[in-house]
């Protein structure tokens, strides 16, 4: 489990909504894949564009799941949320949220992803390097 969870600030923009003005759903993972990179650029010198572009590596999600608590609405400012729930050999487990400012759950997320080589595009053990990184930022087995 995580020992601190990857947060980062955002506004809902005009983009990111439907016309009753709240969230289109879609929008929300796209959110969260924004995270997952700043997430990765944290811990990586060479960041997510070097882990994927540069080392070649992956990180395709494998299994999802969603709930959607409440509406988020167009100038809302909210809390985007990582926590690392499980390492394993070859994949890692996060849980996502989406919080408004006071602590209201917005929209949360179970989500696996599973390392691969792209030369290949098979499942590898998670490379040393991230994992190293996850480690020293307090992540444990």
């Amino acid at each position: 489990m995580s020992a601190t969870a990857f947060t980062l600030p955002h506004r809902i923009r005009f983009a990111e909504c439907d016309p009753a003005g709240i969230v289109f759903y879609p929008q929300y993972f796209v959110m969260f894949n924004n995270l997952l990179e700043a997430w990765v650029d944290s811990l990586l010198p060479y960041g997510f564009a070097g882990f994927i572009g540069g080392r070649r590596f992956g990180m395709p999600t494998v299994h999802l799941e969603a709930d959607f608590k409440a509406v988020s609405r167009m100038g809302d400012d909210v809390i985007l949320q990582l926590e690392v729930i499980h390492i394993g050999s070859r994949s890692l487990k996060l849980a996502l949220n989406c919080t408004s400012l006071e602590g209201e759950l917005r929209m949360q997320v179970t989500q696996t992803l599973v390392t691969t080589s792209l030369e290949t595009h098979r499942s590898i053990d998670i490379p040393a390097e991230l994992l190293a990184a996850l480690q020293s930022s307090g992540e444990s087995l």
